[in-house]
């Protein structure tokens, strides 16, 4: 298989570090050693150097590369759901459609979707994503092994609530709370595999599986990954049951489940007073710019950079999306922000979340939320050989004046050539290197029906098929 070999050298590229001091090199080189950038700076000094200790040696000569991009919010097990909750609201999208479909899943039917799932985060650049909680974390750790990409994987977790189906509703908080899968599957797959702590939501956890989740993940010093503030109803009933001023935000940090380790998802109806409290404990969010506009609302991401949150980008889930792309998601996350301060202000910024803010959250952001800022996220030597290479002469980008510009509002999918991650190309010239692209997704199609027809979910018609 290309890329085995244990040092790497690429050279002629124009590469962009998202180092501390952004710097870009216009005439590149990296090499790699290993999983590891040993030495990076520009061509003329690298390539001397080290074009003699190379196994492989890449001319990427009008190319570009950035670090590998980092989803914060993924839903491996709905891979299969695509399209089967399309214009309903989020009520109706859990209890009748996703729920059911999830519920009904095997430990196969999970790992054909992380597979599946995995081969469109790989084909945009996404070399480490954090998983938001399905069922089978075994079926997922052993897909994530195949594909060679990294992971935070974590178990949905429920203890309460209306609408679970009846295997969901028979958890109890000791069922829900368990270490077994951290032990086993934290640190496999040559150490890419990182299990978390999840937690759905607030409406479908008490206050004991909210607390003794948060005292686990600090005991084994990981994340907890939790859906946060995505309707207005959610405020409303944590208001009302939980007895607070506000909603999610403040009784989460009420109770002191805030914290440097916690992923909010989504985190779209949250006051100022709650983007202070999520400021002061070094919360992440993940922000989901497509999801947020399908079912949730506009997110107030400006004021939570404002206040020193640190932000990253998500896809969700395919059936709250569609797209899985997290480069159509740096897109739409600028544009949205834009457009927002015109419906909230009354009047334009263009220069709202500018293109380098994007690619800080895509990036630097990312690595910070899934707590591996010392790993990956730019590219410096000492981190992860985790990369993307840039194939810009298309005519999806080209002419290009304004390159940093051009990688947030031109790029496309399309765009996106090759994949490394730990050292090693997953993906080279579009092809994916590490599992069989066409075989998968027969297979998933055919798992996709299966499960549709054991939930008994009907999709409903649209216009007049013949």
């Amino acid at each position: 298989m290309p890329g085995m070999g244990r040092t790497k050298l690429l050279h002629g590229a124009w590469i962009v570090t998202m180092d501390p001091d952004l710097k870009v090199y216009n005439d590149g080189a990296i090499f790699i050693l290993d999983d590891r950038i040993k030495a990076l700076g520009p061509s003329s000094d690298i390539f001397p150097s080290f074009s003699k200790e190379a196994d492989e040696t890449l001319d990427l000569s009008g190319h570009w590369i950035i670090p590998g991009l980092i989803n914060t919010h993924v839903h491996t097990s709905q891979q299969l759901a695509r399209g089967i909750a399309d214009d309903v609201d989020l009520l109706t999208w859990l209890h009748e459609r996703i729920w059911p479909f999830e519920s009904n899943m095997t430990t196969e039917d999970s790992f054909l979707s992380t597979l599946l799932c995995g081969i469109e985060l790989i084909h945009s650049g996404v070399t480490c994503f954090a998983e938001a909680g399905g069922q089978h974390v075994d079926a997922m750790a052993h897909a994530v092994e195949k594909l060679g990409i990294r992971a935070c994987l974590a178990r949905s977790t429920m203890d309460t609530g209306e609408g679970l189906p009846a295997s969901w509703a028979s958890e109890s908080t000791d069922s829900c709370v368990k270490e077994e899968l951290f032990k086993k599957y934290h640190g496999s797959a040559c150490g890419r595999v990182h299990v978390w702590f999840g937690l759905r939501q607030i409406l479908n956890a008490t206050d004991d599986l909210l607390l003794r989740t948060k005292e686990l993940a600090n005991k084994y010093k990981t994340g907890i990954h939790m859906h946060v503030a995505e309707i207005p109803y959610e405020n409303k009933y944590v208001s009302e049951q939980r007895h607070v001023e506000h909603g999610t935000v403040t009784y989460l940090s009420k109770i002191g489940l805030l914290g440097s380790n916690l992923l909010a998802a989504h985190s779209v109806w949250v006051n100022p007073n709650e983007v202070d409290l999520m400021a002061k404990s070094s919360v992440k969010v993940s922000h989901c710019p497509a999801s947020n506009l399908r079912m949730l609302g506009f997110a107030p991401i400006q004021e939570m950079l404002s206040a020193g949150v640190c932000v990253s980008i998500g896809t969700d889930g395919a059936p709250s999306n569609n797209r899985m792309s997290i480069v159509d998601e740096m897109y739409l996350a600028s544009l949205i922000h834009k457009g927002k301060v015109v419906f909230t202000k009354g009047t334009t910024d263009p220069s709202a979340l500018p293109a380098e803010c994007i690619l800080k959250m895509a990036t630097v952001g990312g690595a910070k939320a899934v707590l591996q800022e010392h790993q990956i996220g730019s590219l410096e030597v000492g981190k992860k050989a985790d990369l993307v290479v840039i194939n810009p002469n298309t005519w999806t980008m080209m002419p290009i004046h304004d390159p940093i510009a051009s990688l947030v509002y031109s790029m496309r999918t399309e765009n996106v050539d090759s994949v490394m991650c730990d050292g090693q190309w997953i993906m080279r010239e579009k092809r994916i290197l590490t599992v069989n692209e066409d075989e998968i997704m027969k297979l998933a199609v055919e798992a996709a029906n299966g499960i549709l027809k054991r939930a008994n979910i009907c999709i409903p018609r649209r216009m007049n098929v013949l």
